[in-house]
């Protein structure tokens, strides 16, 4: 598969990158770090990647503005993007063809071309493993490439604390360490905090909600939001923070937005994406999103989760 997406890469002249919304620094990464890969090994091709902005995530890259008559002929790339719903900018199924590359479970099989691989710790490993694919014959890393992709691996790995974590993990990462990046200055980018996030995050710690079971979970309401005048990005940017918690197995993250309550649900031990399909999401086995639309439905969720913390 990683040959055939090559091929195709090298194929067409037009490359329109996406990601998925809410970006978190593995699509950034992955989406990104391919872009700088091939503009560095094609630079004759137009290589494009869109989206809406994270501004936290805005060192990393910034996004192009591309018009629609670009797509009819471009070949189209979703990184980190397990279903169709979740591809920021839906001008995506308009270009001519359509490549998936992902390590999301493979629910929504979509693309002409699909390469899902669920035992890689992040897509950002994936492209990664593309460039070493295509590196004899063409392909070249630059520093850039390289710093995004370390970037997208740190992020989705918890900064190589999550079981996903594997050998192979780390010798990328040495590999791209290899190409002169700096980590440190990278993970003071990645893990600044905001003063009114701090204050936020004392509020959560304070206040979150654990059952005998294990689960836990806090609310935060658009009021809470407005009071510490943090983003729903931002707030959810702490659900990891209720993991370092004794006695917490599981546990639930809400955020409220405008129409609908985001729901982050994470796992030490327990699946928990069969319970976010149920609400509207999915993702990984031990991390994974959902959305819910009344704090009615937060309740029925909540007893989910401590039917699983009962039942395992």
């Amino acid at each position: 598969m990683k040959q055939q997406i090559l091929e195709t890469i090298r194929q067409n002249d037009t490359i329109i990158i996406h990601r998925h919304v809410r970006p978190d620094p593995d699509a950034y990464g992955s989406q990104c770090g391919l872009a700088e890969i091939l503009k560095t090994s094609y630079p004759n091709k137009s290589i494009y990647v869109v989206g809406e902005t994270e501004p936290s995530l805005e060192f990393l890259y910034k996004m192009d503005i591309v018009a629609d008559d670009i797509y009819n002929e471009a070949l189209v790339i979703v990184c980190d993007t397990a279903n169709q719903a979740r591809v920021s900018d839906q001008r995506y199924k308009t270009g001519k063809s359509i490549i998936k590359i992902d390590h999301h479970p493979n629910d929504d099989k979509y693309g002409d071309l699909l390469w899902v691989d669920t035992e890689a710790s992040a897509t950002s490993e994936m492209i990664y493993e593309l460039f070493l694919a295509g590196k004899e014959e063409d392909l070249v890393l630059s520093k850039k490439a390289a710093e995004l992709l370390y970037a997208g691996i740190v992020g989705d790995t918890g900064r190589f604390l999550f079981p996903s974590t594997t050998e192979k993990t780390f010798q990328y990462a040495s590999a791209l360490i290899s190409e002169g990046i700096q980590p440190t200055s990278l993970y003071d980018e990645l893990y600044k905090t905001k003063r009114n996030v701090a204050q936020l995050s004392g509020y959560v710690l304070q206040n979150f909600t654990l059952t005998s079971y294990g689960s836990a979970h806090m609310n935060i309401t658009k009021e809470m939001l407005q009071q510490y005048d943090v983003t729903p990005s931002e707030a959810s940017q702490l659900v990891s923070i209720l993991g370092n918690i004794d006695g917490v197995r599981a546990w639930a993250f809400f955020v409220e937005e405008s129409s609908q309550i985001r729901v982050r649900l994470r796992s030490k031990d327990i699946v928990i994406n069969q319970l976010a399909k149920k609400y509207n999401g999915g993702g990984h086995p031990l991390a994974s999103g959902a959305s819910v639309y009344s704090w009615e439905e937060v309740e029925n969720v909540l007893k989910d989760l401590d039917l699983l913390c009962q039942q395992n």
